[in-house]
């Protein structure tokens, strides 16, 4: 602490100083020993206020009337001063020797004698006037001349109520500033989702008949996305380091992350992302409890760390509040992330009607997108997982008669 001065700029450790200034204020003997020896002589910085780097020399006296002395320089080319109009008014003509000539930028009082010699005679427009050189104390004012203006007043912030993020939304600010360390790409890929929107409906009048229950298009697309990580375990993979060089991981087992949006009391929303864990063994009526089991468990309130723990890739569906395409955060320790688009008719039909969507054979159409780590996964790879999921939402390996 020896080399600390008071005043001394701490730069983002400023809070803290003042902090511990505070409760030395109150308690001296709560700070140590060193920072007692600084805080004797501490004066907190006053916001706002400017310490200037010289003293600025105080005005000489001049002759009676205010006029300042003429610089011996100036005298030495003429018996009389120089006599000049301040520098915001324009130049008169000279027409005559014995009349002053004006110089730009001097601040000079006219004298009580007529000029003795011309400092510029009267040339045609086409000849250069040629002026004297302008004095030290013409250019530069003293600092009585100074004008000083008030500085502008700055709206001031309204009241805010600050909080602190705990719990769950203290991991999530944590794990999002953690994100920014993985370089990321994606890829993106638009679906016809008619034929998706027909199996679901036969779904669902299947089990309104039978144990009841209802199929979302997101249980849909994530069994898929299960199916397609299946045929293709590259990527369900995460970037590590294995004695200080660059590794990959291979997890065993495929525990899919589900993003849900919770609304709380006071009107905010929450983000959770537990995981359904070994979705590899499971068929589409095994996925879709574990998936509605967890969502309850969430609504409720119920969730334990072990369900935010293990996840390998997830999934993300903003196109429930009408997000068409969303390029998602990718958290460490994971190497995919999908998004899902809003369905509906592509932008130029929307608004067709329905014969003319209908002649066209118009589909709605929904959009997958492919965030990957860029370290373990290439585009190719990116882009061909999506085109696996497209030929699994339009039919392909009988994947809605499993389902």
């Amino acid at each position: 602490m020896s080399a600390t001065q008071p005043g001394q700029d701490f730069g983002a450790n400023d809070w803290l100083v003042e902090e511990m200034y505070e409760r030395y204020q109150s308690d001296p003997s709560s700070v140590t020993a060193e920072w007692i020896e600084f805080f004797k002589t501490y004066s907190p910085a006053t916001p706002g206020s400017v310490t200037p780097a010289t003293t600025a020399a105080p005005a000489t006296s001049g002759p009676k009337g205010g006029t300042p002395p003429v610089p011996k320089s100036a005298q030495a080319k003429s018996s009389a001063p120089v006599v000049a109009q301040p520098a915001t008014q324009p130049a008169p003509p000279v027409s005559a020797p014995a009349q002053p000539v004006a110089q730009p930028a001097a601040v000079v009082s006219a004298p009580t004698e007529p000029v003795a010699q011309p400092v510029a005679q009267a040339a045609p427009a086409t000849q250069q006037v040629v002026t004297p050189p302008v004095s030290a104390s013409a250019l530069y004012p003293t600092p009585a001349q100074v004008v000083v203006r008030p500085a502008p007043v700055l709206a001031t912030p309204g009241e805010a109520t600050v909080e602190p993020l705990r719990g769950v939304a203290g991991r999530v600010v944590a794990s999002m500033e953690a994100s920014l360390s993985v370089p990321t790409a994606t890829s993106v890929r638009a679906i016809p989702a008619k034929l998706m929107i027909d199996n679901r409906t036969v779904i669902n009048n299947h089990l309104k008949r039978g144990r009841g229950g209802k199929v979302s298009f997101t249980h849909i697309i994530a069994y898929a996305m299960i199916k397609a990580l299946r045929q293709m375990p590259e990527m369900n993979a995460f970037f590590t380091e294995l004695e200080g060089k660059p590794a990959i991981g291979r997890p065993t087992h495929i525990n899919l992350g589900i993003a849900i949006d919770l609304a709380k009391a006071d009107g905010s929303r929450q983000l959770l992302v537990p995981s359904i864990k070994g979705c590899e063994a499971l068929d589409f009526g095994q996925f879709w409890a574990s998936y509605e089991s967890t969502v309850g468990k969430a609504r409720g309130g119920t969730l334990t760390v072990e369900d935010f723990a293990g996840t390998t890739v997830s999934l993300t569906n903003p196109g429930t509040i009408g997000t068409v395409h969303s390029v998602p955060r990718l958290v460490q320790g994971q190497g995919l992330i999908i998004g899902v688009g809003a369905m509906d008719y592509p932008a130029e039909f929307q608004g067709a009607s329905e014969e003319t969507i209908a002649r066209n054979a118009i589909s709605k159409v929904i959009t997958l997108t492919s965030t990957y780590d860029h370290r373990i996964i290439q585009g190719a790879t990116s882009g061909d997982f999506l085109r696996r999921l497209h030929e699994l939402l339009l039919g392909a390996d009988d994947f809605y008669d499993e389902s």
